[in-house]
């Protein structure tokens, strides 16, 4: 099947080379004898997004990833509720009348209900506390998830900010209080598996549990240096999938 035959779908992103997304589906459509691809679309660029519409006629949707999920809302025609409420999108969905070529984009978040069904089984009273690592568009999700679920947030990066401390500036107390701690970053990220959050893991706790959207190795060093101060640890994978699922829900549903 060529990229004229059938549905295609596809992400859009940066560096994609660590990305599953484009196996998972393209192995999904083959075993359900789906008529569709799913293709990955390295941007330079956000504006270069409407020349993606323009070469593939019968593009029906897209996944979004880093560093596109807040600058790809100024292409949106509408957004849905929980796409409005994080800020950020990582599903569109195409939605086109009788004339092909007129269509409109519809923005989605998944990321948020996939980040929340994932880590609720985790959850202890203890953890009312956590630290978000990152400030971009997955971690505008995993902060209204966490939020949704009375967790108070903190965000840590790089650069002071009104909203977030530093790495520096954390210390025993800090870690000790807040037990979840979610890397959003693509720190560790394949093929720089050795880079991970720079924490005073030394302060991480058996009661901590720390979550890596990374998914891409299973295990990253952030996960290991937890885990080896015995905390919880968990990977984002069952997250991607979670989100996968509910991508191609959104695209097929009418």
């Amino acid at each position: 099947m060529t990229a004229d035959e059938g549905k295609i779908y596809g992400l859009i992103g940066t560096s994609l080379s660590h990305s599953f997304s484009m196996d998972f589906f393209n192995q999904k459509f083959v075993s359900e004898g789906i008529a569709a691809q799913y293709f990955n679309f390295e941007l330079g660029d956000i504006g270069e997004l409407m020349t993606i519409f323009s070469e593939y006629s019968n593009l029906d949707g897209l996944n979004v990833t880093m560093p596109y999920k807040e600058k790809v809302i100024q292409f949106m025609d509408e957004l849905d509720e929980t796409a409005a409420l994080v800020g950020a999108v990582n599903v569109i969905k195409i939605v086109r009348g009788e004339n092909a070529a007129v269509m409109r984009l519809v923005g989605y978040n998944t990321d948020y209900v996939a980040f929340k069904n994932s880590i609720v089984p985790l959850l202890t009273p203890e953890m009312d506390k956590a630290l978000v690592l990152g400030t971009g568009g997955a971690s505008k999700a995993v902060t209204a998830a966490l939020e949704s679920l009375e967790i108070e947030v903190h965000h840590v990066s790089r650069r002071k900010a009104a909203t977030t401390i530093t790495y520096e500036e954390l210390t025993k107390q800090m870690i000790h209080e807040h037990k979840v701690i979610v890397n959003t970053t693509p720190l560790g990220t394949y093929p720089d598996t050795d880079a991970c959050p720079d924490l005073p893991y030394r302060f991480i706790t058996p009661g901590h549990l720390c979550y890596d959207l990374v998914y891409n190795p299973s295990e990253t060093t952030f996960m290991r240096r937890s885990s080896e101060c015995g905390a919880t640890v968990k990977s984002g994978l069952e997250m991607l999938l979670l989100q996968a699922f509910e991508s191609y829900r959104i695209w097929t549903e009418d």
